[in-house]
């Protein structure tokens, strides 16, 4: 049984989207498909059809993936609370990146569909930001953040600007600014006795400098949208400790877009306040499985098919 009095709520962030992610609850529980529709006409096009078609490319473009993967969580979480599930019971809600939103969507911070277009807007912003082929991010594997920290601000010097944009626990940090200074880093992290140094796929230098473009499209964003003080307290990326204050809220989202995703920290602070259990809202089981590897204390159980549903209801 879980504590519940002791479980947060996780939702995911991109690079957790698959073709169908979220069809089979949307067509068990009305309230799951409702929010389908309300983010379909929040944009003003289906994008339930991209996320039930067949284009893993179309979907996995930012503009797509940010509003999608949090359309699945809270269609997810509105068939939980259809079955009596009380999100207001949870000690806090977190989200690694665009997730931040789909958790303060969960917590009534802010409308399904004002999320659906702040993300939407985000993803724009932040692919417009800098030119295709400008910036890259990578995966260091197997060094501690300090040394990559002098890494990144010795290169930082002479070939752009690198800088740790995720913090993901188990070992795993990422990095992000231009492609060359990137690629130094990655060759300076081997060489430092880092595991392993990847490209990733992505489209976009996310969570760093460059980003700045991007930051003062959604400060305009944001200062339009109602933003309520959210149930459940928001355990920020850029902090990595609880935030309630609508105006405080603003500000660090904000700041995230430029600033590092501090998850590792955040799942360790939300231990310490006495968190047992992290449930994973929405598409994929990545916030789960990094959970596992911040603290073996926990356990984490990832929530995104009607069997799921059902199986953390019963233990509830």
């Amino acid at each position: 049984m879980v504590d519940t009095t002791k479980f947060a709520l996780t939702f995911p962030g991109q690079g957790s989207q698959t073709i169908g992610m979220g069809k089979a609850v949307a067509d068990e529980f009305a309230e799951a498909k409702a929010v389908f529709d309300e983010v379909d006409e929040a944009l003003g096009e289906k994008l339930s059809s991209v996320i039930w078609g067949e284009s893993i490319e179309e979907l996995t473009m930012t503009t797509n993936a940010q509003p999608a993967l949090m359309a699945v969580s809270l269609a997810v979480l509105r068939a939980m609370e259809s079955r009596g599930f009380e999100t207001g019971r949870a000690k806090f809600v977190a989200g690694h990146s665009l997730g931040e939103y789909s958790a303060l969507a969960a917590a009534g911070a802010i409308s399904i569909a004002d999320t659906a277009r702040l993300l939407r807007i985000r993803g724009q912003a932040m692919q417009n930001a800098v030119p295709v082929g400008i910036g890259a991010m990578a995966a260091i594997i197997g060094l501690e953040n300090d040394s990559l920290v002098v890494i990144c601000n010795e290169i930082s010097n002479d070939a752009g600007s690198v800088q740790i944009a995720n913090d993901n626990g188990g070992g795993q940090l990422v990095i992000s600014g231009h492609r060359e200074a990137v690629e130094q880093a990655c060759e300076a992290a081997k060489s430092a006795g880092a595991k392993r140094a990847l490209i990733l796929p992505v489209s976009a230098p996310f969570h760093s400098v460059l980003m700045q473009p991007a930051a003062e499209v959604m400060k305009k964003a944001l200062d339009e949208v109602q933003i309520n003080s959210p149930s459940v307290p928001l355990v920020a990326n850029v902090l990595a400790r609880p935030i309630s204050n609508p105006d405080e809220i603003r500000k660090h989202l904000v700041e995230q877009v430029t600033g590092r995703v501090r998850w590792q920290e955040s799942v360790s602070f939300m231990a310490g306040e006495g968190v047992d259990t992290l449930l994973e809202i929405g598409a994929g089981k990545v916030l789960t499985g990094l959970a596992r590897r911040i603290d073996r204390s926990l356990a984490g159980r990832a929530i995104n098919s009607p069997e799921d549903i059902e199986a953390v209801l019963e233990s509830l």
